[in-house]
């Protein structure tokens, strides 16, 4: 048989944004924007369009991943305003142990092995 136990807790509910997915967004947003950007204006054609792009890129992208992170802090603390409150029960179950009946497990056998 088993011996179960109930607990009961209160727990805050509540969604929260997803950070990573934030900042991937943020990264990419800026590297488009990096994009678009450079290919507005005319590019020096000693230095070239990627190498410029890439120049650029490396602060479109961190930019991008700012303002996609403060949008996630935003969100965030939005969420932990509307957190509700709720009860959860916990039940376990801690199985009763049972006998073996494997005849090597008990050292008081009939057999003796020599």
């Amino acid at each position: 048989m088993s011996d179960a136990r109930e607990k009961q807790s209160d727990v805050r509910i509540r969604r929260a944004p997803k950070f990573p997915t934030f900042l991937i967004l943020g990264g990419g947003v800026g590297a488009i924007a990096t994009f678009i950007a450079t290919a507005l204006y005319p590019v020096d054609p000693a230095v070239g369009f990627g190498a410029l792009f890439g120049y650029f890129a490396l602060f479109g992208v961190t930019g991008g991943v700012i303002v996609g992170a403060l949008i996630a802090i935003i969100l965030d603390r939005r969420a932990d305003r509307r957190a509700t409150t709720g009860s959860v029960v916990i039940e376990s179950t801690e199985p009763t142990p049972q006998p073996t009946t494997d005849p090597g497990a008990n050292p008081t056998s009939d057999t003796d092995i020599r």
